[in-house]
């Protein structure tokens, strides 16, 4: 596999394993240091939490803020991120964070969600009936397809996708960017989420913004740049991160053909693979950093007061004391009840608000292509694929043929 590496190290004690498995390192870290610290792509280092039992409780905690604004914290990137937005949503602790929370709460709900189901299919299969049998699936494909869907969700025209894909790029980079341009790109960003929600108010309609812009708590509504925020974080995540998950789902499937074979026959399995899919590969970025506000407790050990962590989900995802043989990919895994779910959309109060959408979009992208382009095979050799080097870790391309 190549990969393009930041020559300063994008996380420069944890490397990715062969064909985008998780960095030996964390089995290592489970074994005899669990919360040993780890440098950050800013360089800074803080102890980073790999086991299963760790990462959810530190997510769960009350001691856990997202407050990592207070002068000399360390950093995750250099320069402006994600972290130094107090409107945004994710770095809101309680009770602002509760508030903020319940308001939005019905927008994204499964029952919200679900009648768009037939339209993002029908996005897929149009997707694919424009393409030859020769493609590039992650610029073809993955890349389209949640674009196309929060575009249409959001009444953002399409002509308008390319443009929040150049923000999104640079602000999710930490190799290809200087500070200034990913500072930038997310200013610009932001300026647009405003302009849209702005358009909105002016004239009403039926989209995801106009249910923001309508959601309330009995009196209670969000602020403007509340409304901004979200608008900036839905377009992010329902771009890039879905995406990615697109890509390294498929790549996961077509190297295990027995199991994409498996989804051929049955494609009403895609729902339980997809499952699998967040556990193994999921999230392709990890989760945010807390800041411990009390002394706190945890099964691997105590961290002090003021301790800056980092709890990785991928880590969790294969901790072998969660999940049997956490190696090996099984579509089947989570058919039934399984006493311990993956943590890929993150867990307790600052868990994923749109996770319902994100399993929807993953679940219809699948099954359209096994549906309509079961015999999906690689190029190249797996090794061939060449991986991004930026906040969110997937295949740049990925060349696949349903040719004879």
């Amino acid at each position: 596999m190549t990969t393009e590496r930041n020559p300063d190290g994008i996380w420069p004690d944890i490397v990715p394993g062969p064909l985008a498995t998780p960095p030996p390192e964390f089995a290592h870290r489970r074994e005899s240091g669990p919360l040993e610290p780890a440098a950050m792509p800013s360089g800074d280092r803080v102890p980073l939490a790999v086991r299963y039992e760790d990462v959810r409780a530190l997510l769960a905690s009350p001691t856990s803020s997202r407050n990592l604004r207070l002068p000399g914290l360390p950093r995750f990137v250099s320069g402006i991120g994600i972290d130094d937005d107090p409107d945004a949503l994710v770095n809101q602790d309680p009770p602002e964070h509760t508030r903020y929370r319940r308001i939005m709460h019905g927008t994204f709900t499964p029952r919200q969600i679900e009648p768009w189901r037939p339209r993002i299919a029908r996005i897929a299969q149009d997707l694919l009936d424009g393409l030859d049998d020769d493609f590039d699936l992650v610029q073809g494909y993955a890349l389209q397809l949640p674009g196309r869907v929060i575009c249409e969700m959001l009444g953002v025209p399409l002509d308008h996708y390319e443009q929040f894909v150049r923000w999104t790029d640079m602000f999710l980079t930490t190799s290809t960017a200087t500070e200034q341009a990913r500072y930038e790109g997310y200013t610009d960003f932001m300026a647009y989420a405003a302009e849209l929600v702005a358009q909105h108010r002016a004239e009403p309609g039926e989209d995801l913004i106009d249910l923001l812009i309508q959601a309330r708590d009995e009196d209670d509504r969000l602020s403007e740049g509340e409304l901004v925020n979200t608008v900036f974080s839905l377009i992010t995540a329902g771009h890039e991160t879905t995406a990615s998950m697109i890509a390294r789902g498929v790549f996961r499937l077509l190297l295990h053909p027995g199991q994409w074979a498996e989804l051929v026959a049955d494609p009403t399995l895609t729902a339980v693979a997809v499952e699998e899919i967040l556990r193994f590969d999921g999230p392709p970025a990890s989760a945010f950093m807390r800041r411990l506000t009390k002394d706190t407790d945890l099964p691997s050990g105590s961290l002090s007061a003021g301790t800056v962590v980092m709890p990785n989900l991928n880590a969790a995802n294969h901790d072998p004391r969660a999940f049997a043989e956490p190696g090996r990919f099984d579509i089947h895994r989570f058919t039934g009840h399984p006493p311990n779910p993956h943590v890929a959309f993150g867990y307790g109060p600052h868990r994923c608000l749109a996770a319902s959408l994100a399993r929807v979009e993953l679940t219809e992208a699948i099954k359209a292509l096994v549906t309509q382009r079961p015999g999906l095979r690689l190029t190249g050799t797996p090794e061939s694929v060449t991986w991004t080097d930026g906040l969110v870790y997937r295949p740049v391309a990925m060349h696949v043929t349903t040719g004879g």
